[in-house]
């Protein structure tokens, strides 16, 4: 049987929102109902935005909720040496090269067909630089750092989802590492699931266009490539994404307006199915009552804070 170890990675770059909340409650749900251990992750590449105090935050939310996890929470920030091992694997096979584009040219090449690859995908601009070109976009760049990039050829990747129809997507040649040293989340989170033993990756179905490349990098990597549920969205009254321009979107939020953990959670679970609007279930009765398949088809859900409870 697949593993159904599940995991929740928020990155702390503020506190987190109902629509994150809602997915980390879908999370977890899928791991217990499933038998499977709820793994938390701290996802901070971001050095300039993250804060410990969001990341505290955002573990006594969870808490809150009743939300609980097994092991340790690892950081993505104390796990600089396993990203620049694999780094190092990946170019001894001349499986990655470095690229010294600028934003605006790489925006300027994307602009141009390239075969099958999709709109905006890095066109392998530097790819088959030789050692002379290599050394002639250096100085043009004025010695700048290049990024590090891995070699996709456009390959074709097919994924199965446990909510969503299965799809394809064309691999671009993407970043692994950029100039400044920070390593790409795309290759952090393939090594970060696998070192922390996740069999499925449930997460928001914005996310859903990154599950190519992690797959295919997985397989490169020669590691177990997760099984992902990619749940509906939680948007604002607009229809775009959750933001604070949407009122009380936060726990401490709707605390502050008399909802408790448990409403609020109450009424997260009703926004999917899992509850009668004003009924407040147990965590034990939302773990017998869930059902992945029930999600299939389900669109993103928007709130109104104007329209009273979240439920």
């Amino acid at each position: 049987m697949a593993r159904v170890d599940g995991r929740f990675a928020p990155s702390p770059t503020g506190p987190l929102h109902l629509g994150n909340l809602r997915t980390a409650l879908l999370a977890w749900l899928r791991a217990r109902s499933a038998g499977g251990a709820f793994r938390l992750r701290i996802d901070d590449l971001d050095r300039e935005r993250s804060r410990p105090e969001h990341a505290r935050g955002q573990l006594d939310d969870l808490s809150a909720l009743g939300l609980d996890w097994d092991g340790p929470v690892p950081r993505q920030s104390e796990r600089h040496d396993a990203y620049a091992a694999a780094l190092e694997r990946l170019r001894a096979q001349d499986l990655v090269y470095p690229c010294w584009c600028t934003r605006a040219e790489i925006r300027q090449a994307a602009q141009a067909p390239h075969g099958d690859l999709p709109e905006g995908a890095y066109p392998g601009t530097c790819a088959g630089l030789d050692a002379a070109g290599r050394a002639a976009r250096q100085a043009a760049a004025g010695g700048r750092p290049p990024a590090w990039r891995i070699r996709a050829a456009g390959a074709r990747v097919r994924v199965e989802d446990l909510v969503l129809e299965p799809f394809e997507g064309v691999v671009d040649d993407f970043v692994l590492r950029r100039g400044d040293g920070t390593f790409a989340y795309n290759l952090a989170v393939v090594l970060d699931d696998h070192d922390q033993g996740v069999g499925e990756v449930v997460r928001g179905a914005d996310l859903a266009s990154s599950a190519p490349r992690q797959a295919w990098l997985a397989g490169l990597l020669g590691l177990a490539v997760p099984r992902y549920a990619h749940v509906p969205l939680l948007l604002g009254p607009d229809g775009r994404r959750l933001a604070k321009r949407d009122g009380a979107v936060t726990l401490a939020d709707r605390r502050a307006l008399g909802e408790t953990p448990a409403q609020v959670r109450a009424a997260l679970a009703a926004s999917v199915g899992l509850a009668a609007p004003g009924e407040v279930p147990s965590l034990e009765q939302l773990v017998e009552r869930f059902d992945v398949d029930a999600l299939r088809g389900r669109g993103a859900t928007r709130w109104d804070p104007a329209g009273g409870p979240l439920a």
